[in-house]
């Protein structure tokens, strides 16, 4: 495997010097140059079927370019579809980067560059272990296998639901690989079972009818900003726990991370007390976590002495599993209207809304994919959650609703996706191509037995 995994890592190389990045306020060309590599790699690789396509947006531009290659199943054997996603993250402040962003690295057994890890080595993965396995079956391959290569994940999937829909029997799967997650650590590897969902909106407090002199009229009445503060400090009890009534939460995490861990990932200040109770793997799965992220006030570089007759804030909230995003935006909305502070008027503006995730780890292809990660790396899987969300799942979740979801992944901890300085541990690159190729074997002689 070693001749075929370097070529593998070259191949990755390549594809990282590619800049294709799906932001509207970016060059497309790139992009799909991507999307033509990728579809060049895969009809490399054997498939007989290989298309770049996209659907439209809204507006009528078209959606990022997709690659969907496809290996029909043989009578009898299952479908597996094996995504990622080829766009990446613009670079950001370039000073902040120890090597160039699309030249790929290798250093001190990591390879640097932009998506190197999110996600083109989750592509590679997909290649090398498809190239791996129909070499060893050759004429006794029938599994079905589709690849399906997303070109805008990373400006939020806009045309994924309708790209679904508009090719629903061509991407009709009993099984599909997300290769588009994290492992435990560098040497355990991980199956993500679950992920949160998301609600957001906006939360507006309106006092006055029109700006007033805060020296003429102070002292009887509060400004917008500071009764919006006081509301925005009911979302949460003493202890950082989400007050909201009403919401999913559980102390259910089969694994631990130490707070040391947490605090050097997180980059927290020395003396600021981690928030929330239950341990800290739960307090990230499997309970609610509610951020301000947006707040609309005049800045300090212009303020003047005036009692600001309204303030808005925009919430995030992320939710546990099994938590029905219209319960949760009630619930924020009946919290921020009960604890409306001294009788201000509040206005509440739901956003988005997405569902949370969790893999049913007693399926026979949980089952399958956590012996292959084992038997790649050499020690036993655990089963992580991710406290972000990967809103597509539920897209697919929704369209296909009898699917097997997997959710893998090649990044770890150091890898900072969609950060300066991103890298791939490649080690366990090398461990997932052949986890994933064990998986891809056993399908295709046991199938989901």
């Amino acid at each position: 495997m070693d001749r075929s995994f370097d070529q593998t890592l070259a191949r990755l190389k390549d594809l990282v010097a590619i800049p294709g990045i799906a932001w509207p306020s970016f060059d497309r060309t790139p992009l799909e140059r991507s999307a033509d590599a990728v579809a060049a790699l895969v009809r490399e690789a054997g498939l007989p079927e290989v298309q770049v396509l996209t659907v439209n947006k809204e507006d009528g531009t078209p959606g990022g370019p997709a690659v969907v290659a496809r290996r029909p199943a043989a009578e009898g054997k299952p479908t597996i579809l094996l995504y990622a996603h080829h766009d990446v993250q613009p670079v950001g402040d370039e000073a902040l980067w120890e090597t160039a962003p699309f030249t790929a690295v290798e250093k001190d057994g990591r390879l640097y560059g932009r998506g190197a890890a999110d996600d083109k080595a989750g592509i590679m993965a997909h290649i090398a272990a498809y190239a791996a396995v129909s070499e060893v079956f050759s004429d006794s391959l029938g599994l079905g296998v589709t690849f399906f290569i997303e070109g805008e994940e990373e400006a939020g999937s806009p045309t994924f639901r309708s790209f679904l829909e508009t090719n629903r029997e061509l991407l009709r799967a009993d099984v599909i690989v997300v290769a588009d997650s994290s492992n435990w650590k560098v040497g355990i590897p991980a199956l993500t079972t679950s992920l949160r969902g998301l609600v957001d909106g906006v939360i507006e407090v309106q006092v006055l009818k029109h700006a007033v002199h805060s020296g003429m009229f102070g002292g009887p009445v509060l400004d917008a900003p500071t009764l919006l503060s006081r509301l925005i400090a009911t979302l949460h009890d003493d202890d950082g726990n989400v007050a909201v009534e009403g919401l999913v939460a559980a102390d259910t995490a089969s694994v631990e991370m130490p707070e040391a861990d947490y605090r050097a990932d997180a980059s927290v200040l020395d003396g600021v007390r981690l928030a929330g109770t239950g341990s800290i793997a739960s307090r990230l799965w499997t309970k609610p976590a509610l951020s301000i992220i947006g707040f609309d006030a005049p800045a300090v570089d212009v303020a003047s002495n005036t009692l600001i007759p309204r303030a808005r804030a925009k919430f995030s909230l992320r939710l546990a599993p099994g938590q029905a995003p219209a319960e949760a935006m009630e619930a924020v909305r009946r919290h921020v209207e009960a604890n409306a502070p001294f009788g201000a008027k509040v206005v509440f503006t739901p956003g988005e809304a997405g569902n949370p995730f969790r893999t049913d780890t007693s399926s026979a292809a949980a089952s399958l994919a956590m012996w292959a990660l084992g038997e790649a790396w050499g020690v036993p899987a655990v089963e992580t959650g991710i406290g972000g969300s990967i809103p597509f799942i539920a897209d697919l979740t929704e369209v296909y609703p009898d699917v097997q979801i997997l959710v893998t992944g090649v990044e770890d901890p150091d890898s900072r996706a969609h950060s300066a300085n991103e890298s791939l541990h490649i080690g366990d690159f090398r461990n997932a191509v052949l986890a994933e190729a064990l998986m891809l074997a056993r399908l295709n002689s046991e199938g989901l037995a």
